[in-house]
This record gives C-alpha cells, sequence and structure tokens, in this order.
C-alpha cells in the first residue's frame, strides 16, 4: 500500500487481494486507480495497476472469445423462479433467506460466477429459485432467464429498474419488483418509493435481508412467488391412508390421466380405478373417470389393475 493511501486505497487494495474472479479484481482495480495518490512518486504505483488491470481484462477478452462458460446445466423445475440483479444488491442473501441453500456471501463485487440453486417450500409446493450471476458482470448468461416462468427483480434503487429491464427484452416470465435494503430507510423514504412502483403498476415488494427486522417483507414475497405460477396442486394418497404431504404440480385443465402421466408414462392403462376428494368431486371418495377435470387442492386415489 503506497504512502499516504486513504482508507478508501486501502478497502479496495483489500478487495483486490480477497477477488475470487477477473471481474472483482478490475473492479477493484478500478476503485484504487481512482482514489490512488496522483504525484510524482506514485508514478510506478499508478503504472503497475494500470498493467494489471489491463492483463485481466486481456484473460477476459480471451475467455469470452473462446466460448468457454463455467456455468452448469440446470433442469428446469415445475416452478421455477430467477433472482436477477446487480453486482452487490443482495441477491446471494435473498436465495439463502427463501431456501435451503448456503450460497457465498460476500461484500466483494461479482462473487457469484456461475448459477446458484435452492428449493423454496410454500403452500405444499417445491419451487426452485435460481440466483444468477450479477448482470453487469461477465458471467451474466440471458438464457435462463429468458425461459424462467417468474423473474425476480432485485434493485437498491428505483432507477435501476428500468436499467434491467431494458437489458432483458425477450424475458417472457412474470415480473415481481424487490426494493431491497429497505431497513437502512426512514419510514417516509419507503412509502414514497412504494406511492412510485404503485403508481408504475409494478408488481412489488419492498423487503430486507435483515431476517430480525420485523417488516423484512419475505413472507409477502413468498406469497407473491407462489401467486405468480398459474398451477394445480394436486395431492396423492394410497387406499387406507392419508394423502401425500407434497404436492404434485400440474397445468391447468389437466385430467386424472395426465396426472397419472405424471406419476410414471403409462400407468393411466393400468389404473382400474380412481376416487377424487376436493374442489372438483361432488362428495368425497367419488368415482371418476380418466378424463375428469381436476382443480387445485384435489386429492386422487389410484387402484390399478
Amino acid at each position: 500500500m503506497p504512502v499516504n493511501a486513504s482508507p478508501e486505497y486501502a478497502k479496495a487494495e483489500k478487495e483486490y487481494l480477497e477477488a475470487k474472479t477477473p471481474e472483482s479484481q478490475i473492479a477493484a482495480l478500478d476503485v484504487m486507480l481512482k482514489v490512488a495518490p496522483k504525484h510524482k512518486s506514485s508514478e510506478n504505483l499508478l503504472a503497475n495497476l494500470r498493467t494489471r488491470k489491463k492483463r485481466l481484462e486481456g484473460d477476459v477478452e480471451k475467455r469470452k472469445k473462446a466460448g468457454k462458460s463455467k456455468q452448469l446445466g440446470l433442469k428446469k423445475g415445475d416452478m421455477q423462479v430467477v433472482i436477477v440483479g446487480k453486482t452487490n444488491s443482495g441477491k446471494s442473501s435473498l436465495l439463502k433467506i427463501l431456501t435451503n441453500a448456503s450460497p457465498r456471501i460476500s461484500g466483494n463485487r461479482f462473487t457469484t460466477t456461475e448459477p446458484q440453486v435452492g428449493i423454496l417450500e410454500h403452500n405444499g409446493t417445491q419451487i426452485q429459485v435460481v440466483e444468477i450471476p450479477a448482470i453487469d458482470g461477465e458471467n451474466f448468461d440471458k438464457g435462463i432467464v429468458h425461459t424462467t416462468d417468474t423473474l425476480i427483480i432485485l434493485v437498491n434503487e428505483l432507477s435501476e429498474i428500468k436499467e434491467i429491464e431494458n437489458m432483458l427484452p425477450y424475458a417472457s416470465g412474470k415480473k415481481i419488483i424487490c426494493f431491497n435494503k429497505t431497513d437502512l430507510l426512514e419510514e417516509t423514504q419507503r412509502r414514497k418509493i412504494a406511492a412510485t412502483l404503485q403508481s408504475k403498476k409494478y408488481n412489488f415488494v419492498l423487503i430486507s435481508t435483515i431476517t430480525e427486522w420485523e417488516e423484512n417483507g419475505i413472507e409477502e414475497l413468498k406469497e407473491k412467488i407462489f401467486n405468480s405460477f398459474k398451477v394445480l396442486r394436486i395431492f396423492t394418497k394410497e387406499p387406507g391412508k392419508e394423502k401425500s404431504n407434497r404436492a404434485m404440480i400440474m397445468k391447468p385443465r389437466s385430467t386424472v390421466k395426465d396426472a397419472a402421466e405424471k406419476i410414471l408414462k403409462g400407468f393411466s392403462q393400468k389404473i382400474k380405478e380412481t376416487k377424487i376428494w376436493g374442489p372438483s368431486s361432488k362428495f368425497g371418495g367419488q368415482i371418476v373417470g380418466l378424463n375428469h377435470q381436476l382443480k387445485d387442492l384435489d386429492v386422487v386415489e389410484f387402484k390399478t389393475k
């Protein structure tokens, strides 16, 4: 560290030394170049920082041209939501709170370099939640964003919403705007932000990843995520036993036959009798045919030949 270096330089240098990716090292070097002392005795230091940055940028460009990707193959779940946001927006913290995942959480920029996956269990369903690398980083991949069912756009400033939306012109999933770190704001600021988002007709929630804060908005977010999916939750049961605790996810207008085939291809041909309990039945235990149309929260019992 140079003589007379500022605390900002010391912090950036620490981030550079702890960085795990070239992108985060470049970001730290940019700060170091900006706040480094500017006098004759610091010329060698500045030249060294520029050389390091140029070398790292060359490495990133080579990797980009080679078309190499570290991203893992990811099988899409029946219900999938993707968290997208800028670096240090709180994506990893949100994934950890919502799911069983344990992503690496750091104050360094561009910590997430490949998709991180967790499962949100809510209302009898399992929802696949995916955190992807920062939208303003080299490892960002639009592919998964374009195919997901629901998109959480995580922001810390109102101006980031349009900026992110403009970078995702082909995203077709339903969008939930999550304004994060609201525990740092005054009540009047939170009300103003909520009023602005409401006036623009956004589907939004104000959140904080500080779980101890009573108004963190996490439960409201879980409900919004669940309600973004138009699906049927169908429970199965064996004769003489209780229904399963975990729902089978079906598309609207699905039939008994569709449910049987989802359990096992060809299973519908082995069914001798089907009983239904729930919204689509006239009475509990009604015997129905394979073409019977299911409704949300139905319970289905199959007897085989």
